[in-house]
């Protein structure tokens, strides 16, 4: 295949990818709204695909360069944000330490929960892996 056509094939895989995640987004977004009474979006579309990827109708594969991609660009979504906050400066002045502590503490609860489960996500596929061993030693 030659270099051009390789490079088109990744690109079209990629977008392909982000599109499938967009649409695990969106349908959890219509859950959420519809079903859940205003359950985060976020939240349900994270089951949503947990269930998908457990039951096998989802392959990792399937969504790996796109979620990587969309996590090395993520930055690029929080710059909207940051523009807004520079806006508004002389509203945050009096609120500003109290606006970095919840910042620095939330942050840091998002870490510790992130890796307390990816700790136990890890444990589960290697108890999984274990017994798919044991079982098929190939």
């Amino acid at each position: 295949m030659p270099p051009v056509h390789r490079h088109l094939f990744k690109l079209s895989r990629l977008l392909l990818q982000v599109l499938v995640l967009v649409a695990i987004w969106l349908l959890a977004s219509y859950v959420s709204e519809h079903w859940l009474g205003g359950f985060p979006p976020l939240v349900s579309g994270i089951a949503f695909a947990l269930v998908l990827l457990a039951l096998g109708l989802l392959k990792r594969e399937w969504v790996n360069d796109g979620a990587t991609w969309l996590m090395r660009e993520m930055l690029l979504f929080f710059i909207p944000v940051a523009i807004a906050v520079l806006q508004y400066r002389e509203q945050l002045n009096g609120k500003l330490i109290a606006i970095m502590v919840v910042i620095v503490a939330s942050t840091a609860c998002v870490m510790v929960a992130t890796a307390f489960a990816v700790d136990l996500a890890w444990k589960l596929d290697a108890r999984l892996r274990g017994t798919e061993e044991e079982k098929d030693p190939s």
